[in-house]
């Protein structure tokens, strides 16, 4: 006969305890990414888009598996980015001399403590989640990008309805503020306006920009797969 002691009920009681709240766990991220992509396939109300002619400006959206950033001339219908986005502020400001910027936002710990996949971990993952005053926009100095019909594409936009895109960039931007080194010598990161949390993505803040220039977008954008299919 197999003796139940104390100290093993409570063991089992603790493993319970860890099962359930997993199970909640996972539960909760189930829910989050159901309505995410539920939401992200209804469409918003937005001022409609003034018809791109030829004097239209061309940007490019990227994605990877979790983030969305916008790429934009850096001179184009009378914007001008290179005082926002300067030389000196990169560790090689040779790579100044690239015509585009790929701009995006995001919480900063999450920013700048994950330069590679392999260095996520979950408690910065939970921090960002939880929501974040401390926000960042990421810039990397690129030459012409290549849509590729699937993680960039190419997008047309008259003028009127880029440069309402960039005031809502640009309004994000804390101008003034710190920057900070990026990953490589061709990037760096800027003080942001805005508080990140798992309702409020750097995708929602893409499907935002994007909805600014009267682009058909979702509801709500969380995630990459919310904001691409749109484009």
């Amino acid at each position: 006969m197999k003796m139940v002691t104390n100290e093993t009920t409570s063991w089992r009681r603790v493993g319970s305890v860890a099962r359930g709240v997993l199970a909640s766990f996972a539960l909760l991220l189930l829910c989050y990414f159901a309505t995410g992509s539920m939401f992200g396939a209804i469409p918003r109300a937005t001022i409609a888009a003034p018809a791109a002619g030829p004097d239209a400006v061309t940007i490019f959206i990227e994605s990877s598996a979790v983030h969305t950033a916008i790429i934009v001339p850096k001179q184009a219908a009378g914007v001008d980015w290179r005082d926002w986005a300067r030389p000196e502020d990169l560790r090689d400001p040779r790579y100044a001399g690239f015509p585009y910027l790929a701009i995006g936002w995001g919480e900063a710990g999450f920013f700048r403590e994950t330069p590679h996949w392999r260095d996520v971990r979950a408690g910065t993952i939970l921090h960002a989640a939880l929501g974040s005053e401390r926000t960042m926009i990421h810039v990397d100095h690129l030459p012409l990008p290549r849509a590729n019909g699937n993680d960039v594409r190419m997008v047309r936009l008259s003028p009127e309805a880029y440069r309402r895109m960039v005031a809502f960039i640009q309004a994000s931007w804390r101008r003034g503020g710190p920057h900070y080194p990026g990953y490589d010598v061709y990037d760096a990161f800027y003080e942001a306006k805005g508080r990140y949390s798992a309702l409020y993505t750097c995708n929602g803040w893409t499907g935002d920009a994007l909805a600014a220039a009267g682009l058909r977008m979702g509801w709500w954008t969380p995630f990459p797969w919310t904001v691409m299919p749109w484009l």
